[in-house]
């Protein structure tokens, strides 16, 4: 039997045209594979008020600083642990692929280790680990992950520094893991679900909280600046304390809008027991105004918005938003800065533990707070 071949007769612009094909297939491969493999450079991103250390371990210092990560597989494992001179718990909130997943208690003793189970398909996870407690209930260490690591980018953002004191620490607002009138006082912190970080979420915007439960601008709830520090003596310090291991903050995160909430604790009337003076318009005023200009000093270029608290109604109120309309009207001939702004919450019978809000009043201040801040920063 003979053999017959077949021959193709190909023409220049066929062989062209070939080429270009089998060059664009390599192309399209090699991409494809790059695409696969995960860079472990800039594995980490950072955010609020931390402390870095080395080997990509860092301390969470702040109300919902956070550390964030993406990785590559359907599960990993995070090593955290409590760090406090009085050794007690401390908590964190778990955001996975952009929804919240809950919060974990961390009990005090040496490292533990926590499984992060993936639900959904995806090639790359980002998970971001947030502080739910404060600054005043020590740190929370992560010491790393046993995720297959991502280089994570992040995106430019307009950025929200919001200082206050528990109401923006979230204190009293989670009651799912334990209920108001048990345990520690911060077992309900949740700082993820407070009303800052809601609203930032909302305006994909970055976000840190300088607060402080109990703090005031001139007294706290239950001092009158004779053993306590005030916010005007912390705010330049990384753990926003005034004790021995107070360190700098860098202040390397310069908001486009600085949120103030501080005079709760101002106008409150403490415990009761203790001698509680009468609400000194004039201190208040004068040291709001100083404060500002410390805000000013490292963040220049910010605008400033004061706001009333939904936990002070009648009187108290009145007289509260007359004292920031006077702080306002102190820096009216500022032409360096851009005006102040002032923004008045609605009234509210907060639902949360301790007369604080829960987390659907922290939604309620945050959908009022939200198209506010959004108008401010599309002016910028």
């Amino acid at each position: 039997m003979k053999k017959i071949y077949f021959y193709i007769i190909l023409s220049n612009t066929h062989i062209m045209l070939l080429k270009k094909r089998l060059l664009f297939l390599f192309f399209f491969l090699n991409v494809f594979c790059h695409a696969q493999k995960c860079e472990t450079k800039n594995a980490f991103h950072y955010s609020g008020r931390v402390e870095k250390l080395s080997g990509d371990k860092v301390y969470l210092a702040g109300s919902a600083s956070s550390v964030s990560f993406n990785f590559k597989g359907n599960s990993c494992v995070i090593s955290l642990q409590s760090i406090d001179s009085w050794e007690h718990h401390n908590y964190v909130s778990l955001e996975l692929d952009g929804e919240y997943i809950g919060r974990l208690k961390i009990e005090k003793g040496p490292l533990q280790f926590f499984p992060i189970v993936v639900s959904k398909n995806k090639n790359i996870h980002t998970l971001t680990i947030y502080k739910a407690t404060e600054a005043s209930n020590g740190l929370v260490l992560f010491a790393g992950t046993t995720a297959k690591l991502c280089k994570t980018t992040t995106k430019k953002k307009k950025k929200i520094e919001f200082i206050g004191d528990s109401i923006t620490c979230g204190m009293g607002n989670d009651a799912t893991i334990t209920p108001c009138g048990i345990g520690e006082w911060f077992d309900q912190h949740n700082a993820y679900l407070a009303y800052g970080p809601v609203v930032s979420r909302a305006l994909n915007a970055d976000f840190i909280l300088s607060s402080v439960s109990g703090i005031g601008m001139y007294r706290n709830w239950n001092d009158e600046h004779k053993d306590e520090a005030i916010m005007p003596d912390v705010y330049e310090n990384l753990y926003l304390n005034n004790t021995a291991n107070k360190k700098p903050y860098d202040f390397t995160f310069q908001p486009d809008l600085v949120s103030i909430c501080l005079g709760t604790n101002d106008f409150s009337e403490g415990d009761g027991k203790k001698e509680r003076l009468a609400f000194n318009e004039e201190k208040y005023v004068s040291n709001y105004i100083h404060f500002i200009k410390t805000v000013y000093k490292h963040a220049p270029n910010t605008r400033i918005v004061l706001l009333n608290s939904p936990m002070v109604s009648g009187d108290r109120n009145i007289t509260f938003v007359k004292c920031l309309k006077k702080v306002i009207q102190a820096f009216e001939n500022d032409t360096a800065h851009k005006p102040i702004a002032l923004f008045e919450f609605q009234p509210m019978n907060p639902k949360g533990c301790g007369y604080h809000p829960d987390i659907a009043d922290d939604q309620n201040m945050a959908n009022q707070l939200t198209p506010f801040f959004k108008k401010l920063l599309d002016e910028k």
